[in-house]
């Protein structure tokens, strides 16, 4: 299995290579006989963005859109990539029409509720048609589309391009000109293209932007109001969009007009005050988009809404599309043979295996089920070898914003040969407080007793060697039973009770006897062991954003850290435990973002165990090694991809640190003409302290693409070099 992986990631890094050769060469072409501009028009440009970017205070508007879908080359494997809708046989022409309300609030708040929607996919749930990142764009901020894109407009973004004055139109009193966007080299960050800037007012009256991002190729061209209130706001958007993934062809043209109901400007320069009470309560900028129940699918409801006509082809789509669909034709698939219905039984069992499927049932609730074959769902890295997971969702919300989920997992670790299952439940009865029951239930990770300290102890620090020592492994099944409240916004407690049952891995009784017995007479060792703990956990994140979705207060995160406590006790006696112990952890976590789409985050923590009673295991929350992976970017900036599994039950007491820095040019920039296909680069930094690491440090370096995510680590321990690793993980069409 490693070596599959590493076979795949060579693959993967000379398909890129050789794709950014490519383009490299293809950027190479441009023509420079154009005279490059001025810096007194480009510096007017950069200076007067940042203030357009908010002049914009609050919008209401209506959305129409309308995308043709073309299918120039299809295969089989189209239907088995995740997140594609479905296609018909034999059909390669598809239209959707939407209507939406609009509502932006600075900075960067976008809400989109869909009114109508009508089409001639039989099933679409495609990201090929999801444009939010479109539409979502404030042309004149230092980012774009969900912070994908490093802006033309931005003075610091402009040492990455190169910009051309290809035309001059109007009078020398009101003239307009025509730049050339050309980026220096490639990077899945920067764009091409051309805009057109208004001289005096220096605000952009059109601009067409050309890049690529995970799969897709794509144009977009915007069209800004001419006067008054629509001036710094676009009126139109045209998106070309070109999908290729092995074999398949498709292309998406959309255009979308906006209509503006409410435009609101800064007042006095400054932003006009909310009216919530809480400055933090963010409801009157958020609606909920995701009712079904009241969008308008309604074909002669559609046409009475629709603000413009259609042209002749596009109304021959939809003809051709309830032909298809005629009841003769129905009637006549019924009398097919049974082969048929075997087929589509195989096909919909092909769909369950290679994509994300739903299953709603009415009264009931919904099921979310991830592809049961899934290269997205493996995982590799040094210590933790080749893992495998799959993820079951099921939610049930209730009228009054009552919430039951019910979440199942499975992994399976191939190097370990250790199969792992877990369930967490979780009813929310007081939603706007955030109050309710959790409860999880599953197999926990191997462990070894406390006896082993003892021996650790008696060991030189620089001559431990976990192979050469004789652990006795214990089972562990674990429930956790909490209530969650949040009585203060920002604040969440969690109080409640972790119960553990633990026993030997091997009980056979010889084995038992031969292997085990002189140690179980000497620490009064016994083959199970039962622990009982009151456990209460305190977050705070001071300054939380949240809006109310009804009755339900639903947090949107804070530009301020979070702090843990998480604090418990094990009783002697109760319900036949026969552990007492005490533990303490702290943590302190924040991810902050830099200019442009910088991020650096950090992780403090620390943790142990005090009042310990004969045999205990050292079972740490917060440092711990997860048995199911959950992805890159959930654990790769905060833990050790090396540190053998064994150290983290190991010590009573630790002090750990991480940091992390993510930018889209860090070392790779001078080979990008190459490598053009990665989106971002990450540098790694750990450190921990605890009783014979003295300190482990672990420095890493990555880069993710839209294919795969890769990370390269070192680690010493007590100044001493230990070990280089790798983690691997797929990240193509993840949700």
């Amino acid at each position: 299995m490693v070596r599959i992986i590493k076979c795949l990631l060579v693959c993967c890094v000379l398909t890129l290579c050789t794709g950014g050769v490519l383009c490299a060469k293809e950027s190479q072409k441009e023509a420079y006989d154009k005279p490059f501009v001025p810096d007194s028009i480009l510096q007017n440009v950069f200076q007067f963005s940042p203030f357009y970017s908010r002049i914009v205070d609050e919008y209401k508007a209506d959305v129409y859109m309308k995308q043709r879908v073309k299918v120039h080359k299809q295969n089989k494997l189209v239907r088995y990539i995740p997140s594609m809708f479905r296609l018909e046989k034999g059909v390669n022409d598809y239209i959707l029409e939407s209507l939406s309300e609009m509502h932006y609030r600075a900075p960067d708040i976008y809400n989109r509720k869909v009114k109508a929607v009508s089409g001639t996919f039989r099933r679409n749930r495609g990201q090929l048609t999801d444009l939010a990142d479109f539409l979502n764009m404030n042309i004149y901020s230092s980012s774009m589309m969900t912070d994908r894109l490093l802006s033309p407009l931005d003075k610091e973004s402009a040492k990455y391009y190169t910009y051309l004055l290809d035309t001059i139109v109007g009078q020398s009193e009101s003239q307009q000109y025509k730049i050339r966007i050309i980026p220096k080299f490639k990077g899945t960050q920067l764009v091409n293209g051309y805009m057109w800037v208004s001289d005096q007012v220096w605000t952009i009256r059109e601009i067409q932007l050309e890049g690529k991002f995970d799969m897709i190729e794509f144009k977009l061209k915007t069209m800004m109001g001419e006067e008054g209130d629509e001036e710094f706001l676009p009126i139109q958007l045209n998106v070309n969009l070109m999908f290729k993934f092995m074999g398949n062809h498709l292309e998406l043209d959309a255009e979308a007009r906006v209509k503006y109901n409410e435009v609101d400007f800064y007042q006095g320069g400054k932003r006009r005050k909310s009216q919530k009470k809480h400055h933090h309560d963010l409801t009157e900028f958020y609606r909920l988009v995701n009712d079904s129940t009241q969008v308008i699918t309604d074909r002669e409801t559609f046409e009475a809404m629709r603000p413009f006509p259609l042209e002749a082809d596009e109304d021959s789509l939809y003809r051709n599309y309830y032909l298809r669909r005629d009841t003769i034709a129905q009637a006549k698939a019924k009398k097919e043979n049974a082969k048929t219905k075997a087929s589509e039984f195989w096909g919909q069992l092909g769909d369950m295996l290679v994509t994300n499927y739903n299953v709603n049932i009415s009264g009931i609730g919904s099921v979310r089920c991830s592809p049961l074959l899934n290269p997205v769902m493996l995982d590799y890295s040094h210590s933790k070898g080749v893992s495998y997971k799959q993820k079951f969702k099921y939610n049930r919300l209730f009228p009054n914003g009552r919430l039951l989920k019910v979440t199942p997992q499975v992994g399976y670790n191939f190097t370990h040969k250790e199969l792992y299952v877990k369930a967490n439940m979780g009813f929310t009865y007081w939603p706007e407080k955030q109050g309710g029951i959790e409860v999880s239930v599953g197999n926990g990770n191997r462990i070894y007793s406390s006896v082993v300290l003892d021996k650790l102890r008696a060991l030189p620090e620089n001559t431990i060697d976990f192979d050469q020592m004789d652990l006795d492994y214990f089972k562990d099944m674990y429930l956790n039973l909490f209530h969650i409240l949040e009585p203060v916004n920002g604040l969440q407690i969690k109080a409640g009770v972790s119960m553990h049952w633990r026993s030997l891995v091997n009980k056979a009784e010889e084995e038992l006897k031969d292997l085990f017995w002189p140690q179980m007479q000497l620490y009064d060792i016994r083959s199970d062991y039962n622990s009982f703990s009151p456990r209460i956990r305190v977050e705070w994140t001071p300054g939380m954003y949240y809006y109310m979705n009804g009755r339900r207060k639903m947090n949107v995160g804070s530009k301020m850290p979070t702090f843990i406590l998480d604090y418990e006790r094990g009783l002697k006696g109760v319900l036949g435990s026969n552990d007492e112990h005490e533990r303490w952890e702290l943590d302190v976590q924040q991810k902050i973002k830099l200019n442009q789409i910088r991020t650096i985050g950090y992780r403090l923590g620390c943790g142990m165990f005090t009042k310990m009673d004969n045999v205990y295991f050292v079972d740490f929350v917060n440092f711990s090694r997860r048995n199911i992976p959950e992805g890159w970017n959930d654990e790769i900036g905060g833990t050790f991809q090396l540190l053998d599994r064994r150290w983290f039950n190991s010590s009573r007491q630790y002090w750990r640190g991480h940091v992390s820095y993510e930018s889209p040019f860090i070392l790779l920039r001078p080979l990008n003409r190459w490598l053009g296909m990665i989106q971002q680069e990450r540098l790694y930094g750990g450190v921990l302290f605890m009783p014979h690491l003295k300190p482990y440090i672990e420095l890493g370096y990555g880069f993710g693409t839209h294919v795969f995510d890769v990370g390269a680590f070192v680690s010493s321990i007590n100044g001493k070099f230990d070990t280089v690793g790798f983690k691997f993980t797929f990240e193509l069409f993840q949700d």
